[in-house]
């Protein structure tokens, strides 16, 4: 049985050689001062590169530290891993952010102390340094929430949140698996289905090393997609 307030921390991880050992460094310390049951879990992507290796040498003196390899599948597939290993797990809260070093781990804790009061807390980016193009992006897909589901949310996609497990667990059910904005979905279904949100804003520095693996050309394909999907899942929930 978990100690109270178990914490999973999910980072999905795809070519990440050059970011992850600090990624790491930086979040094992938030579930090692927490209960016992608590993970640092990172998610391993189907990497080309040394990421998996890394991870596996860093193992041995980080028994909160686990390592899950699956095929690749995309981001949102991964981190939908993930939450559904950390359910599976009997965790009391599950967080998630990237892997690319673009988030503070030392911001988390105004994230934990309120989590008794809601169900989901959303770092929200309001000045985002990771270039304008992004932060189109960020308010076109806002908007298209807005047209497709009816509902206004401040940022979406952040990756940088906290959930109650118990509530997860009830909204992931109408995640697709392999969808690929399934953190977008899940904002979207807390949001309609009135569950308590709250948005902290946090910093959002460009990624610290690595090649971004999404482009101008590939946002407006997914983006293209997503309209799609959208309004098909609306018609669901």
């Amino acid at each position: 049985m978990n100690s109270k307030d178990s914490l999973y921390i999910i980072i999905p991880a795809y070519n990440e050689e050059e970011n992850i050992r600090q990624v790491v460094e930086d979040w094992y310390p938030v579930v090692d001062t927490r209960s016992g049951d608590s993970r640092l879990v990172i998610v391993n992507d189907g990497s080309k590169d040394n990421t998996l290796n890394v991870l596996k040498s860093m193992k041995a003196d980080r028994p909160k530290l686990t390592v899950l390899d699956k095929e690749n599948g995309g981001h949102g597939s991964t981190i939908m891993y993930g939450y559904h290993y950390a359910l599976k797990q009997g965790a009391e809260y599950v967080f998630q952010t990237d892997s690319d070093g673009q988030t503070f781990a030392s911001e988390f804790d105004q994230f934990w102390d309120e989590r008794s009061r809601y169900d989901m807390i959303i770092g929200n980016r309001n000045h985002r340094e990771d270039g304008l193009s992004r932060v189109i992006v960020t308010k076109v897909l806002k908007l298209v929430i807005r047209l497709c589901f009816h509902v206004t949310v401040t940022d979406a996609n952040t990756p940088y949140r906290l959930m109650r497990a118990s509530v997860l667990k009830e909204e992931i059910r109408l995640v697709p698996e392999d969808f690929f904005l399934s953190n977008v979905l899940l904002t979207v279904l807390f949001t309609r289905h009135l569950r308590s949100i709250k948005y902290i804003p946090i910093t959002f520095r460009p990624r610290q090393g690595g090649v971004n693996s999404i482009n101008l050309k590939r946002i407006f394909k997914i983006g293209r997609q997503a309209l799609g999907d959208f309004r098909k899942i609306d018609k669901k929930i």
